[in-house]
């Protein structure tokens, strides 16, 4: 599942790029991570939500409410069911990505590997939005079976959606929209790199 990713490009030219208007004063860093502002386009508008559903546990000792727990990754096989039914058939949205990162290696050292849609230096993600109490605005990714490409590190990844499929996972029913949850068909770039998989969320 995908639990980090980068968005390194201007709020401007996301939103040329996804004809979109862009949100004044949008706040978001290059990684993203759950729990914190990622861009998304929705309703004609590029700006930030955060990264996840809220989750709220209560404690297994005294039963009150935990500290929420963003659900950043939706399966695509379990869109009709209640925590996501309602999103998925009202709310789609577009996810501005560069690249996401899956953790490799021996637990406790491992690095991230760097995956992006080859000749593409930005593209779309499936995603589903809500309004929240907790957070305000929140977003969640779209997940489905990993390509052969991915066999190696993980068994799922994000849906990568194709320019000329952004509408209809907008704008088309959920039947339509569900059509393009499908394995990636087109070639990805992978970048191994030596860089600790904790090493943002320990600054």
């Amino acid at each position: 599942m995908c639990n980090l990713y980068r968005m390194n490009k201007p709020i401007d030219e996301v939103g040329r790029l996804f004809r979109a208007q862009p949100q004044v004063g949008a706040n978001f860093a290059d990684e993203v991570y759950p729990g914190y502002p990622g861009l998304v386009v929705a309703n004609g508008q590029v700006g930030t939500m955060t990264w996840g559903f809220p989750l709220v546990l209560k404690s297994k000792k005294t039963g009150a409410p935990l500290k929420p727990k963003p659900v950043n990754n939706a399966r695509e096989d379990k869109l009709n069911t209640p925590f996501w039914r309602d999103s998925f058939a009202r709310r789609r949205c577009l996810i501005p990505v560069t690249a996401w990162a899956e953790a490799e290696g021996i637990k406790g050292s491992m690095t991230r590997t760097w995956h992006a849609l080859e000749g593409h230096e930005l593209f779309a993600v499936a995603g589903v939005w809500r309004r929240t109490d907790e957070w305000g605005a929140a977003y969640s990714m779209v997940m489905v079976d990993g390509c052969e490409q991915m066999a190696d590190v993980h068994d799922r990844m994000p849906t990568i959606l194709r320019h000329e499929d952004w509408a209809q996972w907008t704008d088309g029913t959920p039947d339509e929209a569900i059509q393009l949850c499908q394995v990636c068909p087109d070639p990805l770039t992978i970048e191994r790199t030596a860089e600790p998989w904790f090493k943002a969320r320990a600054q």
